[in-house]
Formats: structure tokens, sequence, C-alpha cells
């Protein structure tokens, strides 16, 4: 592709590393920002900026925060001995969309996935587990997807945390085998909160 400016070039290829944005889309935010007064684009890129400054992790479910502690694992109104075991954020969003589940979330920030070299000291498994000593858990729900990976990760986490005798739990298969969790609708996704089975591996 041609384009009229080395400034609208260089835009496109940066907005264009962003997921599932091509050099089409890309274009046309470069050409709508254009369009805009110049501040648009100032508090567009105020904003990514401080997004990056500033975020925190929440230091017990490693969810995104303003505090160190999320406004979930931070609301007394939780049930804090209940966890979700998720992959990443997304899972979290799309759990709390149904307005089904009233425990907390851990994020491991991925699944076990020898072939693209991601092992289990690369995810936060440890911190899960010393969580889960620690307050004394009674539940812990996996909400990871339906996927070779995602039952592997299931897999390793219950060996690590049948000594614990915590009950281990899984969302019902209303989720499509392969299928990813954040892609699944409100209603399913609630009633396979809802309708969890214990976990036997």
């Amino acid at each position: 592709m041609n384009y009229p400016s080395a400034l609208i070039e260089d835009a496109v290829n940066e907005l264009s590393k962003f997921p599932g944005i091509g050099k089409k889309s890309a274009l046309r935010m470069v050409l709508y920002l254009l369009k805009q007064d110049e501040s648009v684009a100032g508090k567009m890129g105020e904003s990514i900026i401080k997004l990056r400054k500033e975020i925190k992790f929440c230091k017990r479910c490693h969810n995104v925060s303003d505090l160190e502690l999320c406004n979930i694992c931070g609301n007394p109104k939780r049930d804090q001995q209940l966890i979700c075991v998720v992959e990443d954020l997304r899972d979290v969003m799309a759990i709390e969309n149904t307005n089904q589940y009233k425990g907390t979330y851990h994020i491991l920030g991925g699944l076990i996935n020898p072939i693209n070299g991601i092992g289990p000291d690369q995810l936060q498994i440890n911190s899960l587990i010393k969580r889960a000593k620690e307050m004394e858990a009674k539940e812990i729900i996996m909400a990871l997807s339906a996927t070779m990976e995602g039952d592997t990760t299931v897999f390793y986490l219950s060996k690590k945390l049948t000594p614990l005798a915590i009950n281990i739990s899984t969302i019902s298969r209303g989720i499509a085998i392969g299928g990813e969790l954040e892609y699944a609708d409100e209603i399913t996704l609630g009633r396979s909160i809802i309708g969890r089975i214990p976990y036997r591996h």
C-alpha cells in the first residue's frame, strides 16, 4: 500500500500491531484522527501512556487494578474462600458479565503449553497454591478453555491442589469443546458456572 505521507505510514504500522487490526482498519483509524481536533489525539495518547505507567496488578489474584487489591478481592461481599481460576483478564470480564458468580478469581496469565515453551513456572500457579492455603479456600473452580492446553493445565493444578483437600470443580461443558471462554455467550457461561461439576483426575 502506498501512503501519501511517511507520518501516516508510521501511524498505520503502529496501530496495525493491535490484535485483529489490519493495515486497512489501521488506515481508517488514522484518517479518522486526522479529521478530529488535535486535542482528541492528545487525550488518546495520554490515556495510553497513563495506562502503561500507572496500571497495577492485584497482589492477590493478578487482576488489573488501580490499587494493591482489585475491586473484587477488596469487596467484603465476595466469597474469598471461593476461587475461580481463569486464563486472563478477558475471562474475568466474561464471567462478571453473567452476574452469576459471587466469589473471587485467580488469573494464571496463560495456559501450560510445552509446544510454545510455556511451563508451569511461567504461570501464577505457586501464588494460587499459597493463596488457597492462606485463605483456607473451600472450593476452586477451574474455568479454563475447553482445549488441550486448558485440560492439561486443569490436570496439573488438580494434582498440585489435591494435598490441600479443597473441593475442585470445573465449569460444566455447555462451553463447546475447543472453545475459548471469552467467546461464550453470557447465558451459557452463567449456567456453566452455576452448574459446575466436581473435577476428577
